[in-house]
């Protein structure tokens, strides 16, 4: 199966083209941060040529841009073509079926200068305070008022 899920800043805004058909195509390159660090502590990052066709090139194009996060959802295709001097070049690209905008849309002053920071829905929570937190006592069965004990054997299951 040839499936890759990436998520990462654009390291360029996309370039959108059309083909001479009148489809969309936009290309655009992820940097993906490394799971590991270096010697010195430092995470590196791979960059990920990506493609993307139609409507979804149109909207990545229109709404991202150089340092936007994004997932991208896709398939590795790797092609060659021959080169002026003769030889023959190998590229690899993901081409996108899904890419998901997860950086806020610049809004008022500024919205110009790609400083894009991504959402955060998750509200801000004070820490608890466990001073007044009730407990129950474990002495005592939570599950007492439920009725009576009920005995499953594996016969039971339908697994």
């Amino acid at each position: 199966m040839n499936k890759v899920l990436l998520v990462g800043r654009l390291t360029r805004d996309p370039e959108l083209r059309t083909t001479p058909s009148g489809m969309a195509v936009t290309r655009f390159t992820i940097a993906v941060s490394q799971n590991f660090t270096n010697k010195n502590g430092e995470r590196g990052a791979d960059f990920i040529n990506c493609s993307a066709w139609g409507r979804q090139a149109d909207n990545i194009s229109k709404y991202c841009h150089k340092g936007s996060l994004v997932s991208a959802e896709g398939r590795i295709r790797t092609s060659s073509y021959d080169a002026q001097d003769g030889t023959k070049r190998y590229t690899t690209e993901v081409v996108c079926d899904t890419v998901n905008f997860l950086s806020s849309k610049p809004s008022g002053e500024g919205a110009g200068n790609n400083d894009y920071q991504p959402v955060n829905n998750y509200p801000q929570e004070e820490p608890m305070n466990m001073d007044n937190v009730e407990t129950a006592d474990l002495e005592e069965d939570p599950f007492k008022s439920f009725g009576e004990e009920i005995t499953l054997t594996s016969d039971d299951l339908p697994f």
